[in-house]
């Protein structure tokens, strides 16, 4: 396996350290729980909780690498001369942006919920749940993004393209948050063409605009 086909693959684990992170960090509060409810939950699960922020980070980390390489291969297709490429990278990179938030809020909650008054734990709670907008702006924009930069230009399978505009559209709907999880296997797809693509095993797929 060479190094362009460890790039692509970066996409796969960021599914897996996704879905890792929410095993562990397991079901939070709800923002209508006592107070009581939510302190000893993050007292009793700290570990947990700062375990799944960390898995978390590494996740954006391993996106970021991702977005390198599906650009790459995006730009490279026919007529694309940056702008839906662009656009999909972009969208990523909010996608992470509200992943690191929620990593930061649950890390804090994780170490901090036993020295922090039970209200200030109430408030970050609240935001660890309801805070999402961000993820879901960047679900909405990555997958639109990547499905017409496909679809207009190629550079990987059309079903993708497909797939990964129904995604966007729904991501702009309130049920952006299936959305994101239907994000993996759009990801998931484009890690294993791409790293198809850079073993030889397939062409890239052009589509003259």
């Amino acid at each position: 396996m060479n190094a362009k086909q460890v790039g692509p693959l970066t996409g796969i684990l960021f599914v897996v350290l996704v879905v890792v992170a929410f095993i562990v960090g397991g079901e939070t509060p709800d923002v209508n729980d006592s107070a009581q409810k939510v302190v000893s939950f993050y007292v009793d699960n700290d570990t947990e909780q700062q375990v799944a922020a960390a898995l978390l980070g590494l996740a954006s980390v391993a996106f970021i690498f991702f977005l390198g390489s599906l650009r790459g291969a995006l730009r490279a297709a026919t007529g694309d001369e940056g702008g839906l490429s662009t656009v999909a990278a972009l969208g990523g990179l909010t996608m992470v942006l509200g992943a690191t938030i929620f990593a930061g809020l649950t890390f804090t909650l994780g170490d901090a919920a036993d020295d922090l008054p039970a209200a200030a734990t109430l408030a970050l709670n609240a935001l660890n749940s309801d805070m999402f907008i961000t993820v879901a702006v960047g679900t909405a924009v990555f997958n639109l993004g990547l499905g017409l930069a496909i679809l207009r230009h190629g550079g990987l399978p059309r079903p993708l393209g497909w797939v990964a505009l129904v995604v966007g559209i729904a991501g702009l709907t309130p049920a952006g948050f299936f959305a994101f999880l239907a994000t993996g296997i759009v990801v998931v797809w484009a890690s294993v063409a791409l790293t198809q693509q850079a073993a030889g095993q397939g062409p890239q797929q052009t589509v003259a605009p």
